[in-house]
């Protein structure tokens, strides 16, 4: 009798620990990703460019470029710049602006990419997904997994307290964002792929449920984990729905709407997600997804990211115009102006100052 499996699309290589970094020459020596030791590393002006002095001799046929943010222009003129060198990888180090864009860039010229990241504040860092700024506001681009992810957390220790907590709003938003699935599976037929959202909603339930803080190892390492099985379920599903619902919605009719004034992605999405949960009449859930994000210094209320209540009604109004076609808790209820204000002022009593 025949066995019947599917293949998973996956990193090769998942190292995850502290001085990981000692080790990348011998990750990128693997020659299912360099047989000649012929690298581009793309790094910032910040985090990265201060490894390079570290990791250079451990690389010699590396060529180093620096990305100056992260926009799709500057992703098309890394990959401009790759493109004549004859590399066997790409190597991404540093934050999430510059794991999307040497990620954009990789799969442009057809390349690997190992991602290295410097900090954990979002999903993005093993994801299909490049999120990239462009002239139209910020956009989403499809591209490969990371051949390789390699997240050394004493590096992430030194990274900005900030950018590690926003991680964390982003791998609970799972939840939220699960329970939108599994709404349009209800209301629309829609097909849930079990795999992806087993992995998703597990990932978010072990940050969620994790009783250290940032300063703990045991935590970080239970976070990164997390943020790569997200990119992994989106990658299994084909769709970034295993981790983006009205939690994203949200996140993005911020970015939408206030540009210059948006908080960190994970943040966003975290105090999206318990909202969203609010929304759905899982009330205690909301309750103690918002005590988590507090105890970990994450908002729950706009006003914590400089946005008033009026202001939020009108993300939360705009939020379905973010994701034509997709199914959320928002498309479902399609609550007028006064319905929001109502049901906010609702969460916002229910979940305490």
């Amino acid at each position: 009798m025949p066995v019947l499996t599917r293949l998973i699309p996956s990193p090769v290589v998942v190292d995850i620990r502290p001085g990981a970094l000692d080790d990348l020459g011998g990750v990128l020596a693997d020659e299912r990703i360099s047989h000649s030791g012929k690298l581009a590393v793309a790094v910032s002006n910040g985090s990265g460019a201060r490894l390079k002095e570290r990791l250079a001799p451990a690389l010699p046929g590396a060529t180093w470029y620096e990305v100056g943010g992260g926009t799709l222009d500057d992703a098309v003129r890394l990959a401009g710049a790759i493109r004549a060198g004859h590399y066997d990888a790409v190597v991404g180090l540093g934050g999430g602006k510059i794991i999307d864009c040497a990620k954009f860039a990789s799969a442009r010229v057809g390349l690997p990419l190992v991602a290295v990241p410097t900090n954990l504040a979002h999903d993005g860092l093993c994801s299909p997904v490049a999120t990239l700024d462009n002239d139209a506001g910020r956009g989403s681009y499809g591209v490969p997994n990371p051949i390789a992810v390699v997240i050394d957390l004493d590096v992430i220790h030194e990274a900005p307290a900030r950018f590690v907590r926003a991680g964390i709003g982003d791998a609970i938003s799972n939840i939220s964002a699960i329970a939108d699935w599994e709404l349009a599976n209800r209301v629309n037929g829609e097909k849930i792929d079990g795999l992806a959202a087993a992995i998703a909603r597990q990932a978010g339930e072990a940050v969620l449920r994790h009783p250290g803080g940032i300063g703990d190892t045991g935590f970080l390492q239970v976070l990164a984990e997390a943020l790569v099985l997200s990119g992994i379920a989106m990658s299994v599903s084909g769709d970034s729905r295993p981790s983006s619902g009205a939690c994203h919605e949200i996140n993005h009719a911020f970015d939408l709407l206030f540009p210059q004034r948006a908080a960190a992605h994970g943040e966003q999405c975290g105090l999206g997600a318990a909202f969203a949960m609010y929304l759905r009449g899982a009330h205690e859930e909301s309750a103690f997804m918002a005590e988590v994000l507090r105890r970990h210094g994450l908002p729950v209320l706009p006003e914590e990211i400089g946005f008033t209540d009026d202001e939020f009604v009108r993300v939360v109004e705009f939020a379905p115009q973010t994701r034509p076609g997709r199914y959320t808790i928002l498309e479902h209820l399609d609550l007028t102006t006064d319905q929001i204000k109502d049901i906010y002022a609702d969460y916002v009593k229910a979940i305490g100052s």
